[in-house]
């Protein structure tokens, strides 16, 4: 009987859809865990089809793909190690998120999921079927139980596990960020370890898909719960973890544990990685926005240039008679400092053409938010202009206190395929450009230093597409606006609520009114990174027609 075991946990980033390179990284990484005399190499949850797959799991011939490909893996990985893979699996009628374990040139065992998130960002229900829970598998005479993601944040699989023989349990995750997720994760697999005395290792894959992150960190806990060794997070890594047998069982070797960085660290690193994996996955290997002189489009010119490099990010500045020196010079200060490529495209002459096509129309009526919108629209055109000529993926800058509330012009500034900060408040904004301006990391591409100017973060927000117009005018003043945003959106909370923490009944009222008016700008604006748990996409859902108001 054994009493050393060793794991090779591939803490790795696959592509949704891309079968086979997908396959060919679980392939490399099972020759790093032979080479290193592994036992077992471990993927993550669903690691062959990439994650999450939503609906397209459901397309016969894709799951079929699928399961082939992992019927290859094993006959390729006959001679080593065995290899645990998530992909899909088929017993019966019923497909089922499963954990394959191959070994000896066939796959010897796979495990079903049983808990079907259902909430936030999850749909498992409709996609797949709910397994009865199961006992362990064998490898070289060790037991090894592994409850795929969610079932191990409910006890009834691990103790089942537990019960029936298992000695080890090993957790493939597919596990988005979210602000705080890690010690939330702590939790539930500090419960698991108390409830059954197994040692348990955590294992999270990385990368971006569409709005969400998967930020790894996986990591080992003993019986107890204290913890044996930790991988950073949101980087790729292949680890090798040994564990031995003791008289109490077996217990995992004290490994290395990477520190873990602060919520704004995380939070930028989240928005970084989101926009780098976006394009590279969709093939996009350059950007450009609008650079308005101002915070929000400042960040995302700075997420841009230290996702891609800033010779990939274009930056164009739209100015119309209403946009300040200030502006412009700030516009100007941040392309400089980031080193991306600047331009100014007056919109003035444009704008004209417009005005005078449209004047026997408007002919008797007063000016109002209609002409203040067609600049924005103008500018939406040159920057989509742009974007078809040249190849280079227009972002969106509109920060999630806009976002909530309609501020933006729907086909204007909110035209483009990615906005990296639609989860971030603006309040958030601004303390997030001065975390960048004090810190750098090897994984920004970017120059370090302070890339925004202060008096970018310190004027007063403005769209400037009138005189002497300020986002105050319209809105509570931010710190407000973005208080009651916390209660009504992410808090799910009423007016009442708003009232009772302090707030102005109008306010809350006229915050509530604009969030529900704009749900219809919402259902056609761009996806963006997903740093909360009430992010506005798959986290939220809310019909756009909708004449419910709270009464409070």
């Amino acid at each position: 009987m054994t009493d050393r075991f060793r794991i090779t946990l591939c803490q790795l980033n696959p592509t949704v859809g891309d079968i086979a390179g997908n396959a060919a990284l679980a392939r490399q990484a099972w020759e790093t865990g032979k080479a290193a005399g592994a036992d077992l190499v471990a993927l993550p949850e669903m690691f062959v089809t990439g994650y999450q797959t939503q609906d397209l799991v459901g397309k016969p011939v894709f799951h079929q793909a699928a399961l082939a490909a992992i019927e290859t893996l094993a006959a390729d990985c006959a001679d080593g190690p065995a290899l645990a893979i998530g992909g899909p699996a088929l017993e019966g009628a019923s497909l089922f998120n499963g954990y394959h374990i191959l070994s000896g040139g066939r796959v010897i065992s796979r495990i079903l999921k049983h808990n079907l998130p259902n909430e936030t960002v999850f749909d498992e229900v409709r996609l797949y079927g709910s397994a009865a829970p199961a006992g362990p598998y064998s490898i070289g005479g060790v037991r090894i139980g592994s409850p795929i993601c969610e079932d191990a944040w409910h006890s009834e699989v691990p103790e089942t596990l537990a019960e029936t023989g298992a000695e080890i349990l090993l957790v493939p995750n597919g596990s988005p960020y979210y602000r705080g997720k890690m010690e939330t994760r702590y939790n539930h697999m500090v419960a698991r370890v108390v409830e059954t005395g197994l040692p348990l290792i955590y294992l999270n894959m990385t990368g971006g898909q569409d709005d969400q992150v998967f930020d790894g960190g996986s990591f080992g806990l003993n019986p107890g719960g204290r913890m044996a060794f930790h991988m950073p997070v949101f980087d790729q890594q292949i680890t090798h973890v040994d564990l031995t047998r003791t008289p109490e069982g077996w217990r995992i070797d004290e490994g290395e544990k990477a520190a873990m960085p602060d919520e704004w660290e995380q939070d930028y690193r989240c928005m970084v990685e989101a926009l780098r994996d976006y394009c590279r996955k969709t093939g996009f290997g350059k950007v450009l926005l609008g650079l308005s002189g101002g915070i929000d489009s400042a960040i995302v010119a700075t997420i841009a240039a230290d996702a891609l490099g800033p010779e990939n990010v274009r930056c164009v500045m739209l100015p119309s008679e209403y946009t300040s020196d200030h502006s412009l010079e700030d516009a100007r200060a941040v392309a400089r400092a980031l080193g991306c490529r600047y331009h100014d495209l007056p919109i003035s002459q444009g704008r004209q053409a417009i005005t005078e096509t449209l004047a026997p129309l408007f002919e008797g009526t007063d000016p109002d938010v209609t002409e203040e919108n067609i600049q924005s629209r103008l500018r939406g055109l040159l920057l989509m202009a742009l974007s078809n000529k040249f190849g280079e993926m227009l972002l969106t800058t509109g920060n999630k206190s806009e976002v909530a509330v309609g501020y933006a012009t729907i086909y204007g500034d909110m035209a483009g395929g990615y906005n990296p900060i639609k989860d971030l408040y603006k309040t958030r904004v601004f303390e997030q450009c001065r975390w960048r301006n004090a810190n750098h990391r090897d994984w920004m591409m970017g120059p370090p230093g302070e890339v925004i100017p202060d008096r970018i973060i310190t004027k007063p927000p403005s769209a400037e597409l009138r005189a002497d117009q300020k986002d105050s005018d319209s809105l509570p003043d931010y710190p407000v606006l973005d208080a009651i945003l916390n209660i009504l959106v992410d808090l799910d909370g009423s007016v009442a609520d708003c009232v009772a923490a302090g707030y102005r009944r109008e306010d809350a009222k006229q915050v509530e009114r604009l969030i529900y008016l704009s749900e219809y700008k919402r259902f056609q604006s761009a996806p963006g990174t997903r740093l909360t748990k009430h992010a506005f996409w798959l986290d939220r859902r809310y019909p756009i027609v909708n004449r419910w108001r709270d009464p409070g």
